[in-house]
């Protein structure tokens, strides 16, 4: 039981670490002057606009995977879907290092679409250990498990791409293709251990009856649910706002700041630490003294003005402190809405409605990697001003939405449930 568990909480770390790792290698490869990965004389807005593209792959393509694979390990088993996603992120992670190689843009890209589609890891892991789960109580500490491993793997990713991408620790050791080495072998473990440890303890099959436009029409059922479009709206520019900044963070401070692999790697571990130590920390107290509603307003306020300090702060140094944060107003507030999703559906829908969110997060990110590229070209603060005026338009449809009783109803239920 304890490899079992070991070996689903190796799969949350390493689907979480890809993330954390990727970004800041990718912002040396394409937007570096020192970098010989793309030709020297593409310009300056065709290499921000090619760096957009290659975030929006990955997110898109999660987007329609996170809504097939997910659902796909209810039909084939648990173990199955798992296997399929880590094969995916091996193979993602090899064509990374052959792109890097041969300073090919297109396997790159490919590498990237084939990493998304196979991203969803996550959900499927937690739903194994809610299967193997004895009791409540051993559900709550799986649950636990599953938070600690995305935590680490926040920080291992970031640390990973910046020690062992770094001349002055590694010496002729350290390249840009060995944190992704590293990272298949990681996969290439899990993969190991999920084939020798995790047997399904659901063993019914049913017949595939989803299609292609399913996302499509989980999305579209939300029209004829007022509190989860009412919700939804709210989080999707809410996550624009977050994602505005966290998608190019790494991208502003290399321009703005000068800051290289290591630099920027140390930023996304402040990043995943403030991250991990917010949610742990605050969000239960939090939860249990004060309503939803407030606590999310506050949450998207702190954000927004947080973003607006980021923007205009001169000084590289002074940008590790004031990433925080924004970091603790993101930390406190997703899963604050996330609950307020939770309590607008039923039981049986629970699975439906984490789905809108998950759709949302991707949708929104896919949107936000495009339209930043664009943004960032033509001025570096841009994609981050406009994570100013998404976090804005989400205070303005707080005001305006959520307002009304059935919204309000929610917030009520669930502190009668909470026993505030």
């Amino acid at each position: 039981m304890v490899m079992l568990r070991l070996s689903l909480m190796l799969v949350v770390f390493v689907d979480v670490m890809g993330q954390g790792l990727i970004l800041p290698i990718i912002s040396t490869l394409l937007i570096s002057p020192d970098s010989t990965f793309l030709a020297p004389d593409t310009g300056h807005a065709t290499r921000n606009l090619m760096y957009g593209a290659l975030l929006s792959t990955f997110y898109i393509f999660w987007f329609f995977g996170a809504a097939y694979i997910s659902k796909l390990s209810d039909y084939i088993g648990r173990k199955n879907g798992i296997v399929i996603c880590l094969i995916g992120a091996l193979a993602g992670y090899i064509l990374t290092v052959v792109a890097v190689e041969m300073s090919n843009y297109y396997l790159l890209l490919l590498g990237r679409a084939i990493s998304g589609f196979t991203a969803g890891n996550q959900p499927i892991a937690q739903a194994a250990l809610v299967d193997v789960s004895r009791d409540d109580d051993e559900r709550t500490r799986n649950m636990g498990r599953v938070v600690v491993a995305a935590a680490l793997g926040l920080v291992a990713g970031p640390l990973i791409a910046g020690l062992l991408s770094d001349t002055r620790i590694l010496g002729d050791y350290a390249t840009l293709q060995l944190p992704f080495v590293v990272a298949a072998g990681l996969i290439a473990l899990t993969l190991v251990l999920i084939l020798m440890f995790f047997h399904d303890t659901r063993t019914d099959r049913r017949k595939i009856d989803f299609g292609i436009s399913e996302v499509f029409v989980n999305l579209w059922r939300v029209r004829s649910r007022p509190v989860v479009l009412k919700l939804g709206l709210v989080f999707f520019f809410f996550e624009l706002g977050l994602n505005s900044f966290f998608i190019y963070l790494n991208d502003y401070s290399l321009q703005r700041f000068g800051f290289d692999t290591l630099q920027n790697s140390v930023l996304l571990v402040v990043f995943g630490l403030t991250m991990a130590l917010a949610s742990g920390i605050l969000v239960g107290p939090l939860g249990q003294r004060y309503r939803k509603i407030p606590i999310v307003t506050v949450a998207t306020l702190v954000m927004m003005l947080s973003l607006i300090v980021f923007t205009l702060n001169p000084m590289a140094s002074l940008s590790y402190v004031l990433v925080i944060p924004i970091v603790v107003g993101f930390a406190v507030g997703y899963p604050t809405i996330l609950t307020l999703f939770s309590a607008s559906a039923g039981k049986a829908e629970q699975g439906w409605v984490m789905g809108i969110s998950i759709a949302l997060f991707t949708l929104g990110s896919g949107l936000v990697s495009l339209a930043g590229g664009a943004l960032i070209g033509i001025n570096v603060h841009l994609p981050f001003v406009m994570g100013i005026l998404c976090c804005g338009i989400a205070l303005a449809l707080i005001a305006t939405l959520w307002r009304g009783s059935d919204v309000q109803a929610i917030d009520t239920r669930q502190i009668q449930a909470d026993g505030g």
